[in-house]
């Protein structure tokens, strides 16, 4: 029971999500049990970002995601206590129903690993 992480395409592997950084992450969500996809980020065009590590998002993503480096492109298998549990969600995510993510890293606190130098994400004065 909860998360397990295969990755599709490695990411820096030096980059990893702390709790409290803000993600922006790229995602297509299916049911484990036929495939059927739920919701993508991909088929809208628009990168989702959250705070990772305070509940924002479901308890797999919370431990999976950080697991993943800069860059990473991953696969995280869910399952229903980790997800939405007895509850489902929204009509499309049935009661205790195992998930499945392909899920990308892209930026971390804004700094999407490109650009060269660190970002210490203040501005300066």
């Amino acid at each position: 029971m909860g998360v397990t992480k295969e990755t599709i395409s490695p990411g820096d592997e030096k980059t990893f999500p702390k709790q409290g950084d803000k993600l922006t992450m790229h995602y297509v969500g299916t049911l484990a049990s036929d495939g059927s996809q739920f919701d993508a980020s991909r088929t809208r065009g628009k990168p989702f970002s959250f705070t990772i590590g305070i509940g924002q998002v479901i308890k797999g993503w919370d431990e999976g995601v950080m697991q993943m480096s800069l860059g990473e492109k991953a696969k995280l298998a869910i399952t229903s206590d980790y997800g939405y549990g007895p509850a489902g969600a929204g009509g499309v995510i049935p009661p205790n129903a195992d998930l499945n993510f392909e899920v990308e890293l892209l930026a971390i606190n804004g700094n999407n690993g490109k650009g060269g130098g660190k970002s210490s994400g203040c501005a300066a004065s």
